[in-house]
């Protein structure tokens, strides 16, 4: 029994100490800080570029499904949808997408791209010099096959 105890502990260990875990966990904690920057974003500047043609409260653009819809929060009447928060929501998430795509997905890309065409011509320069040894090999026997042809006994 503590043999599978220990290959348990083990492999709880080995799932702890795996590169994705910490990945996981450092993508949440800047996730959840980077949040806060995307709220600030669509508090301080979205919503008054969207008050500027109406309310800067996106929460109190609404539609009245089944009036009469009076009140607000616990005494509110009639059946109200509620588009307006969707809305805010909505242009959160693009923000968000956006900026991690824009600021880090992007820039990842085209660093791992560059770094890929460098291995690819560093292997392709490898390739190179070792066909171009072959080569050099092959005149070498070539020339000796010849010395030996032309040589006293060759003939």
């Amino acid at each position: 029994m503590s043999e599978k105890k220990e290959s348990v502990w083990a492999g709880f260990k080995a799932f702890l100490t795996r590169g994705n875990v910490v990945d996981l966990a450092v993508a949440v904690v800047i996730g959840a800080a980077f949040t806060n920057i995307v709220n600030a974003v669509v508090k301080g500047i979205i919503n008054p570029l969207v008050g500027a043609f109406g309310t800067k409260n996106l929460d109190s653009y609404s539609s009245c499904l089944k009036g009469p819809c009076e009140g607000a929060g616990d005494a509110a009447t009639g059946v109200r949808i509620l588009w307006g928060s969707v809305l805010g929501a909505t242009l959160q998430f693009v923000i968000t997408a956006a900026v991690v795509y824009f600021l880090m997905v992007l820039p990842m890309a085209k660093y791992l791209a560059r770094v890929e065409a460098r291995r690819k011509a560093k292997e392709g320069t490898q390739e190179i010099v070792e066909v171009s040894e072959l080569e050099v090999l092959k005149e070498i026997r070539d020339t000796l096959v010849a010395q030996r042809g032309s040589g006293p006994g060759g003939r």
